[in-house]
């Protein structure tokens, strides 16, 4: 089967194989949609509930520290209360690559504000604030971190602008792994040696740190969250949400998130998982059964 369009910023000979032409096309609407961002429309203001302003939502994770929802968007990183009132933490650059690693540690990658002096792509920062403020670490001006992972003490980033997987113990020395077209990546928390990542021939596997990976295989998924060693999530493009107690050799629909094409996922455990799409951010408390609002998102997200 001939591969299916994909972004012009990932290189030719990282075009793969698809297995499923409908379920390739959505995935590259999503890549696509990621991918773009820099060239969005204008950003949209959302609903009285909130005073922050959210065109594209790029990561999810909830800070140890406060047990609030915090939310990497284009227009930066923003704090929701338990009682929905949000506020803008950071400046208003585009947070691409986001998690939570540990109490008000967060990790992100993405492009400076607009009128600022920094390089286009800000490799890997850190904050030590829970998001007000960000220090580059590595790799500034030469990378755009797309998906970031904290486990096992070590940092996996998915390195957007080579198309290869990068590993890094201390978050300034990196080990340059397998090179393939990825949207996300998923650690086992028992293995630290089975890496997943979604890619338009489905899901990839590797069993050795992400230094090579099979070609793929169903379900198509966008985005994967792998919280407990029975509980990994993926959320297919159109927002179908399916769990594998194995590790990702079977998957079982377990519900579907309201507001269409899904823009980011994280599980807390194996119980809450909190999903963000066209409409806004969404959270679970009974593995994906059922979902209430978090954050709206005015106008259908943006792009």
């Amino acid at each position: 089967m001939e591969a299916l369009p994909i972004p012009e910023d990932v290189p030719m000979h990282l075009r793969l194989r698809v297995v499923s032409a409908a379920s390739a096309l959505l995935l590259s609407a999503v890549l696509t949609a990621c991918s773009n961002d820099s060239a969005s429309d204008s950003a949209q203001e959302p609903s009285s509930s909130s005073a922050v302003t959210v065109s594209h939502i790029h990561g999810l994770g909830i800070d140890p520290a406060d047990g609030r929802l915090y939310v990497a968007t284009h227009e930066g990183v923003i704090s929701v209360a338990k009682d929905g009132a949000a506020a803008r933490v950071s400046d208003k650059a585009d947070y691409m690559g986001f998690t939570v690693a540990k109490a008000k540690t967060f990790l992100g990658s993405g492009h400076p504000p607009e009128g600022s002096d920094e390089p286009a792509n800000r490799g890997l920062l850190r904050s030590t604030d829970s998001g007000k403020s960000w220090k580059t670490l590595s790799l500034g001006g030469e990378v755009d971190f797309h998906s970031l992972e904290f486990a096992h003490d070590t940092i996996y980033g998915y390195d957007s602008t080579n198309g290869v997987l990068r590993v890094s113990e201390n978050g300034t020395d990196w080990d340059t792994r397998a090179e393939l077209g990825a949207l996300d990546l998923a650690v086992s928390p028992e293995k630290p040696q089975v890496v997943l990542a979604t890619t338009q021939s489905g899901i990839a596997g590797s069993a050795d740190g992400g230094r090579t990976f099979d070609k793929g295989a169903e379900p198509a998924l966008a985005f994967l969250s792998w919280p407990e060693p029975k509980a990994l999530y993926g959320i297919s493009p159109t927002g179908e949400l399916q769990r594998s107690t194995d590790a990702g050799s079977s998957w079982k629909r377990v519900g579907t998130v309201p507001g269409g094409q899904p823009q980011a996922l994280t599980a807390v455990d194996a119980d809450r998982v909190l999903a963000a799409t066209q409409s806004g951010v969404y959270e679970s408390r009974d593995g994906g059964k059922t979902f209430t609002e978090r954050l709206p998102v005015a106008g259908g997200g943006g792009h």
